[in-house]
Formats: structure tokens, C-alpha cells, sequence
């Protein structure tokens, strides 16, 4: 088997994926594979999930190079013109204080905000869908109206936050804290069925959607 193939094989994915492809493969493995949806106590599962995080980020970089370089079909930008973020403000960088910035209406679809801190931010409105929000600080931002659709918010501080009308159907809250956050409104079942993740979610004292307040 060449290189190329094991990369491919590695994101489990077919030789010949187009770039948006290998993207979504990463981001889908790095979720599944995060060393904090791992038990501590357990070393074996810890130490092999390192070893994959390894093997995942050498096989997007490997096939990502690949695929911006000139000669190819590929009309994806490289990887350093790509920004973080897409809105007519500087893009900011990995660890700056993002606290109480105006991002309403912005596009940060398929973003990694991981561990940002976005406390009392502007984010009504805004496309947060497929987000990797891993340990994100949220802490009174306003989501109101947000689309929050399949958003990694993994262990995120969302104390006192504003998600009135959001769009949680698909979002991982598991570990999250919700202490006083509300939620009137908001989209998290399809008829009878809850489709957000709230396993270990602390959600004293939060605005449920029907509006009753959780005990």
C-alpha cells in the first residue's frame, strides 16, 4: 500500500476525495477520537487515542498538501490563506480574548473554536453549524437565533448564555455548562425525540425551551 492510499485510509475515506472531503473525515474523527470523550482511568484507550489523533492530523496535512498545490484540479485556496474566520473583522488569532466581540451574523460554519474565549460575545444570529466549540467559553455570550446544528460544544462554559430560538437539533452539550442559560425556544427535539447530546450537562437553574426552569 502507497503512502498516498494509507493516508486516505486512514480518514476512511476513497482514494480521489475532494478536499471538502478530507475536512469533514478530520474534523468527524477528531471528535470521535478526542482524548476527553476518553475515561482518564483508562490508559490503553487514552494512549491509542493519541496514536490516531496523530495518524489523523499527519493524513489531513499529507492529502491537504497535496490537493492545494498548484498542479492539481483543486481550486482550494492553500492552507495559509485559509482564515479562521469569515467576517469583515481581522481574523483573530488562536489564543486571543475574543470576549464580548460582535460576530452577529457571521459565518463560522466548520470553524475550530476550541478553547476561544468568547464570554459576553455577539453571536446572535450566527451560522455556527459543524463548529468544533470543544471547551469553548461562552459565558453570557447571546446565541439567540444561532444555528448550532451538529456544533462540537464538548465540556463549553455556556453559563447565563442567551440560546433563546437557537438551533441545537444535532449538538454535542455532553459535559457542558448550562447553569442559568436560556433556552426559550430553542430547537433541541423533532416531535418526541431529543436530538442533543446532554450526557454529564449541568443545567441548574437554566430556561428550559417550554420555559419551565430546570431544578
Amino acid at each position: 500500500m502507497s503512502d498516498l492510499e494509507r493516508y486516505y485510509r486512514v480518514l476512511e475515506l476513497e482514494p480521489g476525495a475532494t478536499l471538502e472531503e478530507v475536512n469533514q473525515a478530520y474534523k468527524d474523527l477528531v471528535f470521535v477520537w478526542h482524548p476527553d470523550r476518553i475515561p482518564k482511568d483508562n490508559l490503553r484507550l487514552q494512549q491509542k487515542a493519541q496514536d490516531k489523533l496523530k495518524a489523523i492530523n499527519e493524513a489531513r496535512e499529507k492529502l491537504r498538501s497535496l490537493k492545494t498545490k498548484p498542479q492539481t484540479t483543486f481550486n482550494s485556496p492553500p492552507p495559509q490563506q485559509e482564515k479562521p474566520f469569515q467576517t469583515t473583522q481581522q481574523p483573530p488569532k488562536q489564543n486571543s480574548d475574543l470576549s464580548g466581540k460582535d460576530y452577529s451574523r457571521a459565518n463560522l460554519s466548520n470553524k475550530d473554536l476550541s478553547g476561544r474565549n468568547l464570554s459576553y460575545a455577539n453571536l446572535s444570529g450566527a451560522n455556527l453549524s459543524d463548529t468544533f466549540m470543544h471547551k469553548v467559553n461562552l459565558r453570557g455570550a447571546n446565541l439567540s437565533e444561532a444555528n448550532l446544528f451538529r456544533a462540537n460544544l464538548l465540556l463549553a462554559d455556556l453559563r447565563e448564555a442567551n440560546l433563546r430560538a437557537a438551533n441545537l437539533i444535532g449538538a454535542d452539550l455532553s459535559g457542558a455548562d448550562l447553569r442559568g442559560a436560556d433556552l426559550t425556544g430553542a430547537r433541541i427535539r423533532s416531535g418526541e425525540r431529543l436530538l442533543v447530546k446532554l450526557i454529564g450537562t449541568n443545567l441548574a437553574g437554566a430556561i428550559m425551551p417550554d420555559g419551565s426552569i430546570f431544578q
